[in-house]
């Protein structure tokens, strides 16, 4: 038997849907697959849900391009690795002229992927 529920949390309030009759077959076979007790389960839970996803489809150009900034990304945070350790492995250590620049480069590469992505995901 269920336990008692508080009166807040009980539910009074009732909402008819009109289906077809593949509509109701699908919803049954949803609520099934889905592992819910009722259809109101599954029906709250698809209402409700807080996890919504979002579906992103690019072009093959748009896909190329972001494999090229990931490639990149992996590449400086190579180069940023070496250079930390290098900066954490010596206490003597001094930033040189090629290291200002590869954190210069570094840092405008990640200010073009930012660019990139914020242009194609809004």
């Amino acid at each position: 038997m269920r336990p008692k529920l508080p009166e807040h949390e009980k539910r009074t309030e009732i909402i008819r849907l009109l289906l077809t009759k593949e509509e109701k077959q699908r919803l049954d076979s949803l609520v099934r697959t889905g592992k819910f007790g009722c259809r109101s389960d599954y029906l709250r839970y698809a209402i409700f849900r807080r996890s919504v996803k979002k579906e992103v489809h690019f072009d093959p150009e748009t896909k190329d391009r972001l494999k090229k900034l990931d490639y990149e990304l992996n590449r400086i945070g190579v180069n940023l690795n070496q250079l930390s350790k290098k900066m954490n492995s010596f206490s003597t250590y001094n930033v040189g002229d090629n290291d200002r620049q590869l954190l210069k480069q570094a840092f405008q590469m990640m200010m073009q992927c930012l660019a990139f992505l914020q242009k194609h995901l809004r």
